[in-house]
């Protein structure tokens, strides 16, 4: 490169330089006057700067939080799932059922006179491994479809009063029909009297003579013939009246 070119570079780099500098010093006063005569807008602009790094800050805190909330929630819930789990498990154990070694006791009670007969008897094999709420159903079934033995005692109703692994009691209700009563057929005045079982109580009067009756049944009444039930009392009233 000769001297005459050497010249022309430096006057260009030494413009460009020159035009830098001046270009850097306006933007500098420009920069300035601005914060002189618009000082609020730089401020609001940092602060909006430094309210965002904050909220920023707020935000990502607040997301740490709600994943560890989220993970102790978690965990929570398992912790109660495995609570519920051993209290089902602890309840299942404690439900106490029948065994061939619980007392099993029975009550007989006679509702026409109030008479209770308990008696204790060998648990029915059919009902060992009961819970009590088997145990009722078993019973249930019982009340609808109750032995003819039974039957013929009057038997009413069961029901289970007391139910435990070492002891279960069972009440069974009977209504026997009352037996009927007797009746004697005596002599009073020449009349034919009623008494009743006990001879002492008048059942009733008749107007029917004693010598009117053969001589057979007149022995039998003066010595007191038994009648066994009302309906052979009738027969014999309706025979035998006027």
């Amino acid at each position: 490169m000769g001297l005459p070119e050497m010249k022309v570079f430096k006057r260009i780099s030494l413009f460009l330089f020159t035009a830098g500098v001046m270009f850097g010093a306006g933007s500098y006063a420009t920069l300035k006057a601005e914060h002189f005569f618009y000082p609020n807008k730089y401020e609001n602009d940092n602060d909006k700067i430094i309210e965002n790094s904050l909220e920023k800050v707020f935000e990502d805190e607040s997301a740490s939080d709600e994943s560890d909330n989220t993970n102790l929630i978690g965990e929570d819930d398992e912790v109660k799932e495995a609570d519920e789990e051993r209290v089902i498990e602890a309840a299942v154990e404690e439900i106490p059922v029948i065994t061939a070694d619980t007392v099993y006791l029975v009550g007989e009670i006679n509702l026409s006179d109030g008479s209770i007969d308990e008696k204790e008897e060998e648990v029915p094999t059919k009902y060992i491994g009961l819970d009590r709420i088997s145990l009722l159903d078993e019973l249930e079934e019982y009340n609808k479809n109750p032995p003819l033995a039974e039957l013929k005692q009057g038997f009413t109703n069961i029901e289970l009063t007391a139910f435990s692994k070492e002891r279960v009691v069972i009440c069974k209700y009977y209504q026997p029909e009352p037996e009927e009563e007797g009746f004697y057929l005596m002599v009073a005045d020449h009349y034919v009297i009623v008494y009743k079982e006990d001879k002492q109580s008048i059942y009733m009067n008749t107007d029917i003579l004693l010598e009117s009756l053969n001589s057979q049944l007149q022995d039998e009444i003066i010595k007191g013939k038994y009648i066994e039930n009302e309906q052979e009392l009738y027969n014999f009233l309706e025979s035998y009246s006027s």
